[in-house]
Formats: C-alpha cells, structure tokens, sequence
C-alpha cells in the first residue's frame, strides 16, 4: 500500500478512493475465509483435547525409543500441522504439553525447546498451510497445486528433524518411557474413566 501511494503521488494520480476501494477489494476474497477457520480449528483442536491425543498416540508409539520424546514432538507437529494449518498454535499446544515431560525426562531443555519450535516451520509447507493460501490469492495460483507440492516437502522436514534429533540426542542422558503394549497404542487416542482422563496421565509411564 505504501509504495502504490508513493506511485500515485509521484505520477500526479493521488486519491483517498482509489486506495481504499483496493484494499478492501485485496480482502474481499472468498479463499481467505479458510485462514480464521483453521484458526478456529486450532483452538477447539486445543480446547477440546484433541493436541493431547495426538501426543499420547506418538508417545504410544515412539515413547521407549531413547529421545523418543523429541521423536513425538516431531510426530504430533506433522499431524497437528495437517489438521490446523498454524505455526504458532501448533507450537504452542506441543510446548505446554511436552516441554514439562521432557525436563522431567532428562532432556536438555533449551534443546528440547528449539525442536519444538523447529517441529512448528513444518505447519506452513504441510498442508492446509495458511501460507499457501494467501500466496496462491496474491499471486493466482491454484491452492490444491500448492498443497500437494508441500507434502513431500513438510514429510522430509520431519525426517530431518528425526536424525538430526537422534544424533544430538545421545549426549543427553535420558531416561526412556516403557514400551507400550500394542493394545495400549490401539487405545492411546481414547479418552480416560468417564471423559476425565487421557493415556499421557498413567502414572505407571509418567
């Protein structure tokens, strides 16, 4: 907006109308209705204990592998990032949950913090990434293009972030979770007695 108003100055075509016609035609857009709905999404995601189930799943899963932790903060930012499309919810929903289990586990906090953060860049390339949508409105490109172009991508990010983690993980001395039963990690997602409880408040694993 800046720079069109120093254009129109410039070229002697200054007008207040002109201006503000644009901006709001720039936001009259149907697609970027899906920004405050993924938003939305992320919010009842988190209110409703959905971000809790998905860490209890990967825990389920990866939990007795040693920096099995750091494994599961990667695994939920992959499928939370596939669910809500926002980097800082995401984010902040895995540092609430995992960064107490983690200091209590032995990790290096610092460390274990920046994996989260580093987790939550995988939230704009997976899709539905909110990025996406406003580049594919700015610059008229098809969104479904974009997305399917950020799967591969976002998934070899989490690889990544997967065999960096387990090599920096071995200078840490962690203490590994118990392995889970299969029918333990059949059940991770289900809600506890009487909806009051999840898998991640065992106190046999926590």
């Amino acid at each position: 907006m800046f720079c069109g108003v120093i254009l129109m100055w410039f070229m002697g075509m200054f007008n207040t109308q002109i201006i503000a016609q644009n901006m709001i035609a720039g936001a009259d857009t149907f697609t970027l209705l899906a920004i405050p709905f993924f938003i939305l999404a992320g919010e009842l995601m988190n209110s409703g204990g959905l971000s809790r189930r998905i860490i209890d799943f990967a825990i389920a899963c990866v939990g007795h592998i040693r920096g099995g932790l750091g494994i599961v903060a990667i695994m939920a930012a992959i499928i939370m990032a596939s669910i809500s499309g926002s980097a800082a919810a995401d984010t902040a929903a895995l540092a609430a949950i995992l960064l107490p289990m983690m200091a209590k586990a032995g990790y290096n906090v610092p460390r274990a913090g920046g994996l989260i953060a580093a987790g939550g860049i995988i939230a704009p390339v997976i899709p539905p990434s909110m990025a996406f949508i406003v580049f594919g409105v700015a610059a008229n490109v098809s969104i479904t293009q974009l997305f399917m172009a950020g799967i591969v991508p976002g998934i070899m990010m989490g690889l990544s972030l997967v065999v960096a983690w387990l090599i920096v993980v071995r200078k840490d001395n962690v203490q590994p979770l118990p392995k889970a039963p299969m029918s333990e990690r059949m059940t991770a997602t289900a809600p506890g007695p009487l909806g009051t409880g999840h898998a991640s408040d065992h106190p046999r694993r926590y």
